[in-house]
């Protein structure tokens, strides 16, 4: 007796040994001997590659088969469902075909077992199965396939018992996660969410379905913008909604309060009849719930700061206009009992809240969220927070002085300076010295957190009212580097308020008041590296961070004490990088540390490269660095290899055309950066030396592009690099091509169809806020490779080369124009590239640009932009435009005086016979229009070929 499977026949004793066979080495796959885990993983692998029908086929029966065990029924489904998706995008694109390519009975057995899984007393199996459920349906609903899961699975859900309810609506609320909106129809989500809204209903008794039901709303939301549109419906979501908040069941309430965050997001602009309600519900659970639901109902508030901010952010409070969505002012109009409540919660602090990193409490949520409602009122929440800090600043409980001090720090950013500055001179002093003398370190935590928002938002060339002084910088200088020394909470909260005390003097002058402290912040600052305490709370980071913002906003008062720092620092890296045996725990920590000293040799190098005498002095060094950064590519580190290859950015650019004896030892490390698609920031990073080598090296680059350019365009045609490594790439054919100038002719054809396939690419792609601003990084990065080519090309007896190229670039320009979506960046460097374009091609140029769709609106509106940068890019290419127009009009004149010479000898009707058969760069179009002008040619003659060649060039 034979069972038929997917063409092949197998004996049922088989077919049950192959059965018994997946449950024992799912078992041993769970094993606590590696041995037997490790043989079983690798039997999975073989099984699913010589046979993956089959094996998915009996994943799906252990998953839906009662007599197994529970843990092997609960793996094969996850197996299942990492044989379907995949973080990686190639990786998920291939495990997508390779589902849709599988024999249709095969996919029917698998998707009848996950169904009939649907029903299993077994939580885990049940829910594991809801999982896979949804990502086949992610892979088939959009292909039109499984047209029927829908409505099965709607049509069971009243007729099933609890727990197989509970199941269905725990897998439509995952489809709705995976499935986009637009691939269901109408009809269909009617009926998901009229299911998920009666789940959730008061009258429904198990608490499971109801949890179901509303984390299921969760994730159904983004399907209802018909049902949000219409008032009863909406207001039935809504009732139900809150309904939930009031539930017994704090899962329960945790779940509708999400909701209600995620509703005010999608929809805030339905939301102003029901925020009186909202804010009676949110109120009574920051007060009176358990944490995580309180959190959520403060997090509502937070939510709709979000959508307030980024609406005055777009609109600037102009709403008449194009605004879509207009503001509500919610916040505003909450103001008088929203921060009270969120007062209130300040005084909820956690003991150990300071020591643990990942904390997250009432208080801090409270203030987080006090922040972006100061961000988005303004000066309106100084006088309703006042009062708050000056009752509770000196009160002897530790909490209400932490407070206090959090709530002053909190409102730091939104508020005017005019209205911050005059609490800061009465409230510095006494910080300076609570973060010396407070009793409890959660409130000098907190001062120097606060400390540090002041000299970020309040301090520098954008306050006109300095609150710091000669007098105080002194006293603010010696507390902070006092407090480096406290608990490693404190001492890096104090490094972040040195950090922004140093930024703010960036751009102050030749002169800054922090000069006289700089050799003792330096060694302040290594002294904090060498803690041993310094791998806590991010300690040694924020030390080096400061450090290197120290460096960067140092004057040239400094510059022999930052040239001193540079054999320090060496001799730091020299000695991470000594053979010692070390944990794996160990060599993790040791690679943190040689990022952070590369990071800072990094900006010494710039620092140090930017002025000729400092350069001069640094050379001698140049030599030593190099070699510690080609030792530092022996470490097998992402992160370390990121910053060494960020240094050597920098060193390339300080040592100019002098670096080429480098590259014969670094061009290996180069090119195993280029091949590195699995970290993937370290590829990207690689890509931006190549340019910053190109633009030092110039000609001297040439024997490595071949490798270069190849590496390259490999990359781009690869599914596996993530895609925002792929603009970029782009930019850098551009500083090739500037680099090489007509040597880039042997890859131009390669280079500029792949341009010409990404910039088709880049003009049909929509999507959300991320793939509009990648689109613009695609775009910039087209652009910028345009721009480099032409200027390369420029002045080379080869610049014909690139006429061909040119109408597609024009078009290209017009598309992105008229799609009105780019950014300033695409906008100045697309204006750019269209005077490089004229600049280049002279004459080539002048009459396809006239020909341009938008070319002269998109050259206007540049020209009248407020931005200064695209104003004088714009400028340029009205020149370089200008002038290849003429030169072609003077072309074209030339054309039509040798006509006109020819009419006076042959006569008009023979003329005009042989042009009925010309039609060369419109040149018949434009003497048929002319030939109003020939009744003159005679008196051309006479008067003088000057005067009728004006009043042809007026036409």
């Amino acid at each position: 007796m034979f069972h038929v499977l997917f063409g092949r026949s197998f004996p049922i004793g088989e077919r049950n040994i192959m059965a018994m066979e997946v449950t024992q080495v799912l078992l041993n796959a769970q094993s606590i001997d590696g041995a037997v885990r490790k043989n079983a993983e690798e039997s999975l692998k073989q099984f699913q590659e010589q046979n993956l029908p089959v094996f998915l086929v009996s994943l799906s029966g252990e998953l839906a088969n009662e007599e197994k065990p529970v843990e092997t029924r609960k793996l094969a489904g996850l197996v299942l469902k990492n044989a379907l998706d995949a973080k990686e995008q190639h990786r998920k694109f291939e495990l997508v075909q390779r589902w849709l390519s599988l024999d249709s009975n095969a996919k029917s057995q698998i998707k009848a077992c996950l169904l009939k899984t649907l029903t299993s007393p077994v939580s885990d199996a049940r829910s594991t199965a809801s999982q896979v459920i949804a990502k086949v349906a992610g892979i088939e609903l959009p292909h039109k396939q499984w047209p029927e899961l829908i409505g099965s699975l709607l049509s069971n859900i009243h007729q099933l018992p609890a727990h197989a309810k509970q199941a269905t609506l725990e897998t439509l609320g995952y489809l709705c996660e995976e499935v986009s909106p637009d691939v269901v129809d109408q009809d269909q989500v009617n009926k998901i969410l009229t299911a998920v809204v009666q789940g959730m209903s008061s009258s429904e008794g198990n608490i499971d379905v109801r949890l179901a039901a509303t984390t299921a709303l969760y994730n159904a939301l983004g399907f209802a913008q018909a049902n949000f549109s219409n008032d009863m419906e909406r207001d039935y979501i809504m009732r139900v909604v809150c309904e939930a908040t009031l539930s017994p069941e704090v899962r329960i309430r945790q779940a509708a309060f999400e909701c209600l965050v995620s509703i005010s997001s999608t929809y805030y602009e339905k939301l102003a009849p029901y925020i009186q309600d909202i804010f009676n519900i949110t109120a009574k659970a920051v007060k009176e719930d358990e944490e995580p639901v309180a959190l959520q109902a403060i997090e509502f508030w937070s939510s709709i700061c979000d959508e307030e901010i980024d609406i005055l952010e777009e609109y600037g409070g102009d709403f008449a206009g194009d605004s879509d969505i207009p503001c509500f002012y919610f916040i505003k109009q909450a103001l008088p009992a929203l921060v009270p409540m969120l007062l209130e919660t300040l005084l909820k602090q956690e003991e150990d809240q300071d020591q643990d990193e990942g904390a997250w409490n009432i208080a801090m949520a409270g203030g987080t969220c006090l922040g972006l409602v100061a961000r988005t009122v303004g000066d309106d929440i100084v006088p309703l927070v006042v009062p708050f800090i000056e009752e509770n600043i000196s009160k002897p409980d530790w909490r209400q002085r932490e407070g206090a001090t959090y709530a002053f720090g909190s409102i730091l950013e939104g508020p005017s300076p005019e209205k911050l500055i005059p609490l800061v001179n009465v409230a510095l002093t006494f910080m300076l010295s609570a973060l010396t003398k407070d009793p409890s370190s959660h409130v000098k935590d907190t001062t120097a957190w606060t400390l540090g928002r002041i000299f970020e938002f309040l301090h520098g060339s954008v306050v006109d009212s300095p609150i710091i002084s000669q007098a105080n910088c002194q006293q603010i200088v010696t507390v902070l580097l006092q407090s480096m020394k406290d608990t490693p909470n404190v001492a890096e909260k104090a490094c972040g308020a040195l950090y922004f005390l140093a930024q703010g003097y960036e751009e102050m002058g030749p002169s800054s008041p922090l000069t006289p402290f700089f050799q003792e912040i330096v060694q302040s600052l290594l002294t904090v590296t060498h803690r041993e305490d310094a791998v806590e709370s991010r300690l040694r980071t924020a030390a080096y961070e400061t450090l290197n913002e120290v460096v960067r906003c140092s004057t040239d008062e400094t510059a022999p004490l930052v040239l001193q720092l540079v054999p320090v620092i060496m001799m730091e890296l020299h000695n991470t990088l000594e053979g010692q045996k070390l944990s794996s725990d160990e060599r993790e920590k040791q690679g943190e540390l040689q990022g952070l000293l590369c990071g800072c040799l990094q900006v010494i190098i710039q620092k140090l490269g930017s002025s000729e005498t400092t350069k001069y002095v640094f050379m001698q060094y140049a030599d030593q660095i190099m070699g510690l950064f080609l030792r530092v590519f022996a470490c097998r580190s992402a992160t370390v290899h990121e910053e060494a290859m960020l240094a050597i950015g920098a060193l390339a650019y300080a040592t100019g055309a002098d670096f080429a004896k480098y590259m014969p030892e670094f061009y290996r490390y180069l090119e195993m950066g280029l091949q590195n698609f699995e970290e993937y920031q370290v590829c990207a990073v690689t890509v931006g030396v190549v340019g910053d080598i190109s633009r030092a090296l110039e000609e001297k680059i040439v024997p490595y592009c071949d490798g270069i350019m190849t590496q390259l365009l490999k990359n781009l045609s690869s599914n596996q690099l993530h895609r925002s490594v792929k603009p970029p790439i782009f930019s850098c054919f551009g500083d090739i091509a500037l680099a090489v100038g007509e040597y880039f002719e042997k890859y131009l054809m390669w280079a500029m169809s792949a341009l010409q396939s990404a910039a088709e690419l880049s003009t049909h792609i929509a999507g959300d806020d991320e793939l509009v601003e990648y689109t613009n990084s695609l775009r910039n990065g087209i652009l910028e490779a345009y721009s480099g080519i032409f200027q390369g090309f420029k002045n080379s007896p080869k610049t014909q080369l690139l006429i061909p190229y040119a109408p597609h670039i024009l078009q290209f320009l017009d598309g992105i124009y008229m799609e009105k979506d780019m950014d300033d960046v695409v906008m100045k460097t697309a204006i750019g590239v269209l005077g490089d374009l004229a600049d280049t091609l002279g004459s080539h140029a002048g009459s396809m640009i006239q020909q341009s769709v938008s070319s002269k609106d998109f050259l206007n509106e540049c020209l009248s932009s407020e931005d200064l940068v695209i104003k004088e890019s714009a400028e340029w290419a009205k020149l370089a435009i200008g002038r290849a127009i003429s030169t072609t009009e003077v072309i074209h004149l030339r054309v039509v005086t040798n006509i006109c010479i020819s009419i006076c000898i042959m006569g008009s009707d023979s003329f005009l016979f042989i042009m009925k058969g010309v039609d060369t760069g419109g040149l018949r179009e434009k003497s048929m229009n002319w030939m109003k002008r020939i009744s003159i040619g005679l008196e051309g003659v006479e008067q003088g070929w000057g005067s009728w060649s004006v009043a042809c060039w007026n036409d």
